[in-house]
């Protein structure tokens, strides 16, 4: 019951956002800026005569941008506007009647000051150019992939790509492990990982750290691995894969050894997704580490206040996407009532982030293009999943 207030709720929001936030100090404000956020809400599978079509149940697919969409409007509704006029539209990157390319051919975006997007393929890639034509920022907000896209200078990506996650963790191993001896476990076949490491390491002309690649054909053995690897010396092992099971039987491997011999174990940034990694009896004290862009420190002044509006509204405590989308939109509306029509060139001003500073880098595919193939968030922080809970180590 309480999803469906939840959904109830953002459906009301999408209808009568321009309003609400349109509204907010217009009488002394000097010019009104337009945002548009674009979520996957999919209204118009869940909604018809102004009731839910499926009664009681909501797809669980679709409460990632309805916790998206509330944490971006609690961010809209705190934010501090200072005499300026925001006029915020929601929409449904997902609408049967108004989808993105109909909204762009009838030129309800031309006069947006700034995208907010949590979408992903084929939306992603129609906000993206549409950006690049009319030279309107694009913040990719969750979507940690740059699609291929080439050569647009608008495009933002927050959730940093899994070569910039890769880095990060080479950044962290030069500085904390450049002396250990370091492992890349890797499936049969799962080169991508693998490939990115090659790379980063000989950016230089040559190999800056000792990576020794393990190669499984799908699970690993603690005996497979205490034979691969140097147990006189602490051992770095990086988890190249994405897969759930492929971590578990990693981390299951890993377990025994680190008890009598040092051992520390890297994976990928979708690890902190895994629910088998957060069992407090089967690594008890062993923390399994990942890469994040995001990091909401608790306690702060911001993360109050979400808890205690998102708590008012909706009787429940804010998840990580409600944090993406408060954080997001908070940060970016402040750049663009702080820097209007220059947002690009004060891409990390991080007095007005709400959690964290950002490090947005252009990223060149080709080293003789002029123009950036995008920004990307290349500020990364190695969290520990240990005993249940997640912590911050650097």
């Amino acid at each position: 019951m309480k999803k469906n207030v939840l959904f109830l709720t953002v459906a009301l929001m999408v209808a009568w956002t321009q309003f609400l936030f349109g509204q907010n100090e217009l009488a002394s404000a000097s010019k009104t800026h337009h945002i548009a956020l674009f979520a996957p809400l999919y209204l118009d599978s869940a909604f018809a005569n102004g009731q839910m079509i499926d009664g009681n149940s909501i797809p669980k697919f679709i409460m990632p941008a309805v916790d998206f969409v509330q944490g971006a409007h609690i961010a809209l509704d705190t934010l501090s506007l200072n005499g300026n006029s925001v006029d915020v539209t929601i929409y449904d990157s997902k609408s049967n009647t108004q989808p993105i390319p109909w909204l762009i051919k009838y030129r309800k975006l031309d006069n947006v000051d700034l995208i907010i997007g949590s979408v992903k393929d084929p939306d992603y890639h129609e906000l993206a150019y549409f950006a690049l034509k009319k030279n309107i920022p694009f913040v990719s907000a969750t979507y940690p992939n740059d699609g291929g896209i080439l050569a647009n200078p608008f495009l933002i990506i927050v959730n940093s790509t899994l070569k910039a996650n890769c880095e990060g963790i080479f950044s962290y191993l030069l500085q904390k492990h450049g002396t250990d001896k370091i492992y890349l476990v890797k499936r049969k076949g799962d080169d991508r990982v693998d490939n990115y490491f090659r790379i980063i390491n000989s950016a230089e002309g040559k190999p800056l750290l000792n990576i020794r690649t393990i190669m499984v054909d799908s699970t690993m053995s603690t005996y497979r691995l205490m034979n691969k690897i140097d147990t006189l010396h602490t051992a770095v092992v990086i988890g190249a894969s994405l897969d759930e099971d492929f971590a578990k039987s990693l981390a299951d491997a890993c377990y025994p050894i680190q008890k009598k011999h040092p051992l520390v174990l890297i994976g990928m940034p979708n690890w902190d997704g895994f629910k088998s990694l957060y069992q407090k009896d089967v690594y008890k004290d062993f923390p399994i580490r990942y890469t994040t862009p995001h990091y909401d420190a608790k306690g702060s002044t911001a993360d109050s206040i979400l808890i205690k509006k998102y708590f008012q509204l909706y009787r429940t405590r804010p998840s990580e996407m409600a944090y993406k989308g408060f954080g997001i939109t908070w940060y970016f509306t402040n750049l663009l009532l702080k820097y209007p029509g220059e947002i690009m060139s004060h891409l990390n001003d991080s007095d007005l982030s709400a959690y964290h500073a950002y490090n947005f880098r252009p990223v060149y595919n080709q080293k003789q293009n002029n123009v950036p193939d995008y920004y990307e968030n290349k500020h990364l922080f190695i969290m520990q999943i240990l005993n249940g809970d997640i912590v911050r180590e650097w």
